[in-house]
């Protein structure tokens, strides 16, 4: 009887016609050139829905709060920290909106700003729009942990929703900053 354990596997041969890549059978230049189109597209899709997630929820986290007002010491007006958040999260709001108009001309076959620039944009505008939005959010958090200790109501889980929304945008934001990091670390300069 044969020892199944340590054999040794065979390759079956290939069939005819088939190619040994993931490129439709193409080898060599022209497959690692569609492997490079496919993995750009890929690259320019993702970074375009995570800002258009981090769009959604920065919206969110300035409206919940902005619409937090139930009278007294309710508002979020009278908190500088939920003033914040709402400020930082319409700015969010107002750099994800560009960048998604920006990303659909260049998608639609529209002039876009020189590669490098461009790059340079989406990098520095995600890391900064991030930033800021943890900013916010660890900023808003303990006084909101410290007003739910007294009184758990509708105005402090209203806060805390804002709150979690914008922590959401700032991971949207954070991930498509890493792919800008990784496409500008990529970009060519010849």
């Amino acid at each position: 009887m044969p020892d199944v354990e340590n054999a040794v596997p065979v390759a079956a041969p290939p069939a005819e016609g088939a190619g040994g890549d993931a490129a439709g059978g193409r080898t060599g230049a022209v497959g690692a050139v569609l492997r490079r189109w496919r993995t750009q597209d890929l690259l320019d899709r993702s970074g375009s829905a995570l800002r258009a997630g981090a769009w959604a929820l920065s919206l969110m986290a300035f409206l919940v709060m902005a619409c937090n007002e139930h009278g007294d010491w309710r508002q979020f007006d009278r908190y500088e920290e939920y003033r914040y958040i709402v400020a930082i999260g319409l700015l969010a709001f107002v750099y994800t909106t560009l960048q998604l108009l920006r990303h659909g001309v260049r998608l639609t076959g529209g002039q876009d700003l020189q590669p490098k620039t461009g790059l340079l944009v989406d990098f520095a505008g995600d890391q900064v729009t991030a930033y800021l939005m943890m900013s916010a959010l660890s900023a808003a958090i303990p006084i909101t942990n410290r007003m739910r200790e007294g009184a758990d109501n509708v105005f402090t889980d209203s806060s805390s929703a804002s709150i979690s929304m914008a922590f959401f945008a700032f991971v949207c934001l954070a991930l498509s900053a890493i792919i800008s990091g990784f496409k500008l670390a990529k970009q060519t300069y010849i």
